[in-house]
């Protein structure tokens, strides 16, 4: 998927994957992943998401990373705060008190750039992806958490009733990406398709979302 699809999604004010609220599944599992009070989160492939808002009234630190200038300037915008914006080798890196995100193309990101995480919450990122960009993308997550657990949200559904962004992942690709490196263990699974009306629209006959606990096998 070219960087000009989802420049033009923000730019056109396409955000039907943008939710009014904060994620349920993340209320509800953030507590399964023993965290320090002060613990680091990274959330690949961000966007605006109202989670970030809520992860920082928890006392949490947040990083993200996100294609679109225009989603982390608006970001900031209703966060209510002024970013300092300075650059790094991908893009624009835009800072405020607890939250850094990193503007730009993820797979230009390193460890290094990143810093040390102690949770990745996936909710929208391995999902825009389709299935030639997957592998290289889970790649690089394992590169980037070095050994940090992952909270994972997938969508399940018949890929001949619509084409994606967000597109299906079912368990076996999920194992085939991760399996290697974390044990794997699904926390909930439900049809949302009645709150999904693009889904609905489409005739799609069922949107399962999935949410998974990444445990690392070993330490880093």
């Amino acid at each position: 998927m070219e960087h000009d699809f989802w420049q033009a999604r923000w730019e056109n004010e396409q955000l039907g994957f943008h939710l009014p609220f904060v994620h349920p599944i993340l209320k509800r599992n953030l507590t399964s992943v023993e965290l320090a009070a002060e613990a680091r989160l990274f959330l690949p492939l961000c966007g605006k998401t109202l989670d970030i808002g809520w992860l920082l009234e928890q006392g949490y630190q947040v990083v993200g990373a996100e294609l679109s200038e225009i989603a982390v300037a608006q970001l900031f915008e209703e966060l209510c705060v002024e970013p300092t914006v300075t650059q790094w080798p991908g893009g624009q890196r835009w800072q405020y008190a607890d939250l850094t995100v990193f503007q730009g193309d993820i797979f230009e990101l390193t460890a290094d750039e990143l810093g040390p995480v102690d949770l990745i919450y996936d909710r929208a990122a391995l999902v825009a992806l389709p299935p030639a960009m997957r592998p290289a993308y889970a790649e690089q997550i394992v590169a980037l958490a070095r050994g940090a657990p992952q909270l994972l949200i997938t969508f399940e559904y018949d890929a001949a009733e619509k084409d994606g962004p967000p597109f299906p992942v079912l368990p076996e690709e999920v194992a085939a990406h991760y399996a290697g490196r974390y044990e794997l263990t699904e926390r909930s699974r439900k049809d949302v398709l009645q709150s999904s009306l693009n889904f609905r629209e489409a005739g799609v006959s069922r949107f399962v979302e999935v949410a998974w606990s990444l445990s690392p096998k070993h330490a880093p």
